[in-house]
């Protein structure tokens, strides 16, 4: 349980870090392939490397705390 705890907690800060990067670097690009205007190179492919990170951080720490949920529960359940 701690374990899933420590994992929630890691990746909502690398979380929190891509997403200030993102507003910090690049607050003006969206990563999209084809946009109306042109963007920098540099810019389109920081904002996705940034976007994958967050996904990624994000999907992680989710599964994180549905595993800390279901212990809980399982917990309560069993009376353990």
């Amino acid at each position: 349980m701690r374990a899933a705890w420590k994992i929630f907690w890691l990746f909502a800060v690398v979380l929190a870090a891509a997403l200030g990067l993102a507003l910090l670097l690049v607050p003006e690009i969206v990563p999209v392939a084809f946009a109306d205007e042109p963007q920098p190179t540099w810019a389109v492919m920081t904002a996705f490397f940034l976007r994958a990170i967050e996904m990624i951080a994000a999907s992680v720490a989710t599964i994180a705390l549905a595993v800390v949920i279901g212990g809980l529960i399982q917990r309560r359940i069993l009376g353990r």
